[in-house]
């Protein structure tokens, strides 16, 4: 049974086997064939017995094991993200060898098309590269890798296991949180749609007084520190150098009930909106900004305080992998009295929800109106992608023109959800959900040019 479990048929041992059918069916109408059809019988089981014992003799006797293979997958995948696996094959066999490789990769992904085929000289190696987009975070364990050879002959497959078994947990879009850090870092982030922001006049932080250079701002030239420069060293110009401010709290506030449980291209908003937390908490600490994160549904979930001390980045990745849907109305009383209770300076609130229409937002409104009356409150919700799919098309009859009137009616609601926020001074983001990073990215860019936090 041991030397039967590896052993496999080859297509081309199936189709040889209906090609000698035939000839025994043409032998019993013509009998002159009998004699060539049996020889032809006795010499394909000689090939079958041959192409077993290159496949299963000659591999005894070489020291090792006859073929390798090795999965190379990271010990995080990005949730979100094109994630790159590798599989690298050695052919210790002596002889040429074609091989059908399927990787066992974890049921979330429901796919059936992880086959690949490569053909390896004698000790060569190759490498074989796809991608796994995963769409839910959690614990998501890898099978086997099946490796399955044929010899020249290819009547018989001989199948290899390895890597019985990995588990790999999905984390937050931390590919894409490097993006955007290394993009900051050199100055490129309007690559991914982040736009320059004008910063109108200076944080009243002090820095240092220094020489003007050439596009210095002239309001801000010291005339005292520039007389007393002239006195000892010569006419020199001085200024006062200002730096933004530092230190701003800045909070994730995000919602974890039902109405962020629509999905868009395989994520749901929470994820999204989790996504982009993290992205936007590394930003604000390259910024030297602290962030934290709170969480919420019908009941308050966790509080992350603000923080930049070394490590804390870690801790929000950590939180934010663990969040769950509750499932139930989001309760912004709660929300209110944990703010109120737990952040007590004036910070940057990113509240991540999302409102269908005006009534649901003016429900909440009383403590909207609250959380903006002690912090810049930022409201971030999303459009109905399907919804702005379905209004671009022309409609062709009746039912058509209703449900264009019908969604027209929902996205003029959202647009005036925006309007009435606004109204009391509540600022806002309605954005796409492949959108929603760069948007807040912006956003914060922006209130932070302006000095509002």
């Amino acid at each position: 049974m041991k030397f039967l479990r590896p052993l496999f048929v080859a297509t081309r041992l199936w189709l040889t086997l209906v090609g000698m059918v035939l000839l025994f069916v043409a032998a019993y109408a013509f009998p002159v064939l009998f004699p060539l059809v049996r020889i032809l019988f006795v010499g394909f089981a000689i090939l079958i017995g041959l192409d077993g014992w290159l496949l299963f003799g000659m591999a005894r006797q070489q020291p090792g094991r006859a073929f390798f293979a090795r999965r190379e997958v990271p010990d995080r995948l990005s949730n979100g993200d094109e994630n790159s696996i590798t599989i690298y094959l050695e052919n210790r066999y002596s002889f040429r060898s074609d091989v059908e490789v399927i990787d066992e990769i974890p049921f979330q992904f429901q796919r059936r098309d992880v086959l690949f085929r490569a053909r390896l000289k004698p000790r060569e190696t190759q490498a074989i590269r796809y991608d796994l987009r995963p769409t839910k975070r959690g614990e998501y364990n890898f099978g086997a890798v099946n490796v399955f050879v044929l010899s020249p002959l290819g009547l018989l497959k001989r199948r290899f296991q390895f890597e019985q078994g990995k588990m790999v947990a999905v984390y937050p879009s931390f590919l894409q949180m490097r993006q955007y850090e290394l993009l900051a870092a050199t100055n490129r982030l309007n690559e991914v749609g982040v736009k320059r922001i004008r910063r109108l006049g200076h944080s009243m932080e002090f820095e240092q007084v220094r020489p003007y250079n050439t596009g210095d701002d002239v309001r801000t030239i010291n005339w005292k520190a520039t007389s007393r420069r002239a006195d000892a060293q010569g006419a020199s110009l001085m200024i006062n150098a200002y730096q933004d401010e530092r230190s701003q709290p800045v909070y994730c506030l995000i919602d974890k009930g039902r109405v962020m449980q629509s999905p868009f291209d395989g994520l749901t908003l929470l994820d999204y909106a989790i996504n982009a937390s993290l992205v936007l908490s590394n930003i604000a600490l390259l910024k030297q900004d602290r962030a934290g994160i709170l969480t919420f549904s019908d009941r308050i979930g966790q509080l992350l305080p603000a923080d930049r001390r070394a490590g804390h980045m870690l801790k929000i990745l950590e939180l934010l992998y663990r969040q769950k849907t509750r499932f139930l109305e989001t309760d912004y009383e709660s929300l209110y009295v944990s703010v109120k209770a737990h952040i007590r300076q004036r910070s940057l609130l990113l509240l991540f929800t999302n409102f269908e229409t005006v009534g649901a937002m003016q429900r909440q409104l009383p403590y909207l109106r609250r959380l903006a009356k002690d912090h810049l409150l930022l409201v971030i919700f999303f459009e109905n992608t399907e919804l702005r799919s379905l209004l671009d098309k022309p409609a062709t009859d009746t039912e058509q023109i209703y449900l264009k009137t019908i969604g027209e009616k929902f996205t003029f609601e959202k647009r005036q959800i925006v309007k009435e926020l606004g109204l009391y001074g509540i600022q806002t983001i309605l954005t796409a959900p492949q959108n929603l990073t760069a948007d807040t990215v912006n956003k914060y860019l922006e209130l932070k040019a302006r000095g509002m936090i």
